[in-house]
C-alpha cells in the first residue's frame, strides 16, 4: 500500500483527547477562482481513507471510547460548520487500542466536499492516557483475505 505524505492524516499523532488531524489537507491549495468549493473526491478511481492504531492506548479503566469522523469545511480548523462524510461511531476500547489495529479501512463515499478535509478524533469517557494514531487517504488497501478452498482433490 502506498502512502503519500501529502495525503496523510496523522502520522502517529498522540491523541488522549478530542482533536483534530495534525494536518487538514487543502483542496483548492492554489486558490484558483475557476474550482468549485464544493468538490467531490468520492468517483473516478477509487480514493480509501485508512485509520490504524499506531501505538497502544491506554487509561484509566479501559472504559474511553473513540469515534473516527472524516470531515470537511470552509475552514482550516474544522470549525465553522463541519461536515461529516464518513464516521466509525463510537468505538469500545478494546475494538481500537492495541498497537497495530485497523480501526477503519473504506472507500470514501461520494459527495460534495468542502475546501479543507481533516479527521476528528472524539474521546469520551475518557480522557485516554496514551495512544496514538495513523490516518492517510491511498489508492489502495490491504484487504487480501485467506479463504479455506470449496473444493477437494481426491488421489
Amino acid at each position: 500500500m502506498y502512502v503519500d505524505s501529502q495525503s496523510q492524516f496523522s502520522n502517529a499523532q498522540a491523541v488522549t483527547s478530542t482533536a483534530i488531524s495534525e494536518n487538514v489537507i487543502d483542496l483548492n491549495a492554489s486558490s484558483n477562482s475557476n474550482i468549485p468549493l464544493l468538490q467531490d473526491i468520492g468517483t473516478g478511481q477509487d480514493v480509501y481513507l485508512v485509520v490504524q492504531t499506531a501505538v497502544t492506548c491506554t487509561d484509566s479503566g479501559s472504559d474511553a471510547t473513540l469515534a473516527v469522523t472524516l470531515e470537511s469545511d470552509s475552514t482550516a480548523n474544522l470549525a465553522t460548520s463541519a461536515t461529516v462524510h464518513l464516521s466509525t461511531g463510537a468505538l469500545a476500547f478494546a475494538a481500537y487500542a492495541t498497537a497495530g489495529t485497523v480501526i477503519f479501512a473504506g472507500r470514501l463515499p461520494a459527495g460534495a466536499y468542502e475546501r479543507y478535509l481533516g479527521l476528528r478524533y472524539t474521546v469520551a469517557s475518557g480522557p485516554l492516557t496514551a495512544g496514538a494514531f495513523t490516518a492517510f487517504l491511498t489508492l489502495d488497501i490491504q484487504s487480501y483475505r485467506a479463504y479455506a478452498s470449496g473444493f477437494k482433490v481426491d488421489a
